[in-house]
């Protein structure tokens, strides 16, 4: 997906493949975007993430996209990674599926977005539209007809 915008960047979103680990790597920097969860803690138990965090989660998101599954979307403004989506069938998040809070509505199968990151240089020029947009997408590709998320609204301190 490529959409031009006003300031003449262009924004595109790809799918998360062995080809650009190194782009998700290099946007996510050494801790792992959020203290190297590497967007991992959805598809771990407490204990495995505890015993995993830092360069075990890393290990288990580059082994996702070894065996050839896509966790999520990369965005690029002129060709450099900012922008990412964790996106999946919501079987792929044990956390998200044991929940008692986000538990499921019904039975139909249904994809879930789970996470976003957004390098701090690249806030505030739309990359989270792209990336829902690109998610949906990516969803319908892959015969999705249902899409969930779970939005939380950020308290000030």
């Amino acid at each position: 997906m490529t959409n031009a915008r006003k300031n003449a960047s262009t924004i595109e979103v790809h799918p998360a493949t062995t080809e650009r680990f190194s782009d998700l790597e290099r946007l996510f920097g050494p801790r792992g975007a959020c203290g190297g969860c590497w967007c991992m803690w959805w598809r771990l138990s407490g204990k495995e993430f505890a015993a995993k965090k830092g360069d075990g989660t890393r290990a288990a998101l580059k082994a996702l996209v070894d065996r050839g599954d896509v966790p999520g979307l990369l965005a690029y403004v002129d060709g450099e990674p900012v922008g990412w989506c964790s996106v999946g069938p919501r079987e792929a998040f044990p956390r998200l599926e044991r929940s008692r809070v986000l538990k499921r509505v019904d039975e139909e199968p249904v994809w879930s977005i789970v996470c976003f990151y957004v390098a701090r240089a690249a806030r505030g020029r739309g990359l989270m539209t792209e990336l829902v947009q690109g998610a949906i997408e990516h969803v319908r590709r892959q015969g999705g007809r249902a899409i969930e998320a779970y939005p939380v609204v950020p308290t000030s301190k």
